[in-house]
């Protein structure tokens, strides 16, 4: 069973930095890719950042130089370090899971985690 376990989120000041973790289980990084999308209150799902199975990455022009995407295999966890925030990257952030390991779309979601930043 797939589950995935997004965490990390917060309030943060303009300019500020939070790294979310996604936990994943019954997911091998080997074969499928993962994502992480956001949606601001009033707003639809924003694609942010995917990596592939083969250790590429990318990333909404919106958050390229500012985010970056990883992940531990070991740990079969994903992370979205995010720095410099600014005052519209203010979502609930999920992660997701792709349907194999160099595809963009989603087949699986986690619960999300929610990212504040305010003055």
């Amino acid at each position: 069973e797939v589950q995935l376990v997004e965490s990390g989120g917060g309030l943060v000041q303009p300019g500020g930095s939070l790294r979310l973790s996604c936990a994943a289980s019954g997911v091998s990084f080997s074969s499928s890719a993962m994502s992480w999308v956001r949606q601001a209150p009033g707003k639809g799902l924003e694609w942010v950042s995917d990596i592939y199975n083969h250790g590429a990455t990318a990333y909404a022009d919106s958050v390229k130089g500012r985010f970056s995407i990883s992940r531990d295999s070991v740990k079969n966890t994903v992370y979205l370090q995010m720095n410099n925030l600014k005052l519209e990257d203010a979502a609930v952030y999920y992660c997701a899971k792709g349907p194999c390991g160099w595809c963009h779309g989603y087949d699986y979601w986690g619960q999300g985690t929610q990212v504040a930043v305010s003055s």
